[in-house]
């Protein structure tokens, strides 16, 4: 049993803004509106646990917990499982954070980073028992309580009440003044990697491809800068939903890390046992001229080296969901299908499966993270070699956002165009996949493409883009 509230519509911006007076700040935000991608946001905060993953140690609120880490996740989530609620959109209290893509390295037998930077764990995720979930649909705004970690149906229904009361004030009052400082000056972005050897990345994916080593591999370059004192965390989100608006934003405030995330491509979500994934191979930017624009469309439709490319994907998700899906589930309702977002339009194919009775999404994520779409094909090969190439680990880069229901349901995205800020340092990575007919110019510029609108976002608000 949930216990709910609906309150008056209010924007989603808005209410995450006072909502951030609370600890623990996880804003889910369809920032682009779609019927079915970017109908719901969830917003919640002040969470009563929090798990975290580093180096092979798992903990709750910092106690050593044992098991494998998934099987530490799933005891730890066990107190709290309610049944399906199809009719409730959003979450009846969840698990909301991430797995960074290094956790990849807990569950396949793949070459570690000599490099790591160490701003992230490998999962955070906070448990949430309050949350305000904006159904964009109807215009509907509706605060959900579980009353945990109480387990006892009163003390539950106690709690779910007081708590109820407490979310709903914090959304009356009016919005804070911002608690750090807006940008003054665009940021000094340093990359891992030079054009030249950027290029030379590219040369030698082909080369392994020659080989008949993999198919694919998508390779990033991995963008740096220092923050001046006390920047505003939340500001950056907020314009970089204004510069890049995505159906899988994400904003999440962490002790000592941040991330502002406008990824437009859903990793895996799971309802009832309804399956679904939706790689995205393909992408040509956008331009002013509605002609032009429409041209450019129809040129990455009809584009064969994109057009390989998604398709290589598709048949390794196919496989990926094929390891934990029931026999003869899983199909494409969508191959090669085209959506447009502020600054680029993608190549989207749809993958579905029906999950197998008895497993649960931890399962899920075991068979198919990290996603086949940031990594390549075969996927352990291709992880190795943009490990051997990229040199610096990923963390949160090309792992998942999201959040897992206390009834079973989850939905990911790929953490993609995001950025993860600690104290003093801000981290942005843009990459794309490599094929045989990849050539390197074109390969380096996509990168650059793909992280111009956040860099925007970090310019000054006079300045940055409209």
């Amino acid at each position: 049993m949930v216990w709910t509230r609906e309150i008056p519509s209010i924007d989603p911006i808005v209410a995450a803004a006072r909502l951030s007076r609370l600890p623990g700040l996880a804003f889910l935000d369809s920032a682009m509106h779609h019927h079915t991608l970017g109908r719901v946001s969830v917003l919640a905060a002040d969470p009563f646990a929090r798990f975290r993953l580093r180096e092979g140690y798992a903990t709750l609120d910092g106690r050593p917990l044992n098991g494998t880490p998934l099987e530490a996740l799933r005891a730890c989530l066990a107190p709290y499982q309610l049944p399906p609620m199809p009719d409730l959109p959003g979450f009846p209290g969840a698990a909301i954070g991430y797995f960074a893509y290094d956790f990849g390295r807990e569950l396949e037998r793949v070459v570690p980073p000599p490099r790591r930077a160490g701003l992230t764990d490998d999962i955070a995720l906070n448990l949430y028992d309050t949350l305000l979930v904006i159904d964009h649909g109807r215009d509907r705004c509706l605060l959900v309580a579980t009353g945990f970690p109480e387990t006892e149906a009163k003390a539950r229904e106690a709690r779910a009440q007081s708590r109820l009361d407490a979310f709903a004030d914090v959304l009356e009052t009016r919005e804070p003044a911002p608690s750090g400082v807006p940008a003054t000056a665009a940021l000094s972005w340093n990359s891992n990697f030079t054009r030249q050897a950027y290029e030379a990345a590219v040369e030698k994916v082909r080369a392994y491809i020659r080989a008949g080593d993999i198919y694919q591999a998508n390779i990033a370059q991995r963008f740096s800068a220092d923050l001046p004192p006390a920047f505003d965390g939340f500001g950056l989100y907020r314009r970089l939903r204004e510069t890049n608006p995505a159906t899988f934003g994400a904003y999440l405030a962490f002790d000592d890390l941040t991330v502002a995330s406008s990824s437009p491509e859903r990793f895996i979500t799971l309802r009832g046992r309804h399956v679904e994934t939706r790689p995205i191979k393909g992408t040509v930017r956008r331009v002013a001229d509605p002609d032009e624009d429409t041209r450019l469309a129809r040129a990455l439709q009809q584009n064969p080296k994109e057009r390989a490319e998604n398709i290589m994907i598709v048949d390794l998700l196919r496989n990926d969901l094929s390891r934990i899906c029931e026999p003869r589930s899983v199909h494409v309702p969508v191959l090669c299908g085209l959506e447009s977002y502020a600054s680029v339009h993608h190549l989207v194919s749809v993958v579905t499966g029906t999950l197998r009775e008895g497993a649960d999404a931890l399962d899920l994520i075991a068979k198919t993270f990290p996603g086949g779409s940031i990594t390549g094909a075969p996927k352990l090969r291709a992880m190795d070699i943009i490990t051997e190439i990229e040199g610096d680990a990923r963390e949160l880069y090309c792992g998942a956002i999201g959040a897992i229901g206390f009834d079973g349901s989850m939905d990911t995205s790929i953490a993609i165009r995001t950025v993860f800020m600690d104290r003093h340092q801000a981290v942005l990575q843009a990459g794309g996949g490599i094929t045989l007919l990849s050539e390197p110019g074109p390969e380096y510029e996509e990168t650059l493409t793909k992280a111009a609108r956040v860099f925007a976002a970090f310019e000054p608000d006079e300045v940055a883009a409209p």
